[in-house]
């Protein structure tokens, strides 16, 4: 099935070979998202909630720019480098889901640069194309 992949111009360009997310069958899928800034420096060092609220905020665009709203998120894959961020993390997500929450599983582990904190990868389900 072809897919149609999802980059907005607003967002820096990508550091590796992926975009930022694909829309298929009215299903959008967004890459693993950090928190980059527009330079494709770390965004918000050492500050996990400004980590948080700027990945949600680019996982938002994206979604957007496929047609659809944080409210057809259906499920999200959230890594952690500490748990000691967890509490943190988990109020910005609420605010972005305030009703109805995607499904979702979250891990610890490291990530692609050490000062990384969070990243996020989500499902949406729009409609059919």
């Amino acid at each position: 099935m072809p897919f149609e992949a999802i980059n907005p111009d607003s967002l820096p360009t990508p550091i590796a070979p992926f975009s930022g997310g694909t829309k298929a069958d009215g299903i959008v899928y967004t890459s693993g998202i950090l928190a980059f800034a527009s330079d494709n420096s770390v965004a918000h060092p050492g500050d996990a909630a400004a980590q948080t609220r700027h990945v949600l905020e680019t996982i938002k665009v994206i979604i957007e720019a496929a047609g659809g709203s944080m409210s057809d998120i259906t499920f999200t894959h959230i890594f952690v480098t500490d748990w000691a961020n967890y509490q943190a993390i988990n109020e910005v997500y609420d605010e972005y889901f305030p009703g109805e929450k995607p499904a979702r599983y979250c891990i610890k582990c490291e990530l692609v640069k050490p000062d990384f904190l969070v990243e996020i990868a989500s499902v949406a389900h729009i409609g059919k194309d």
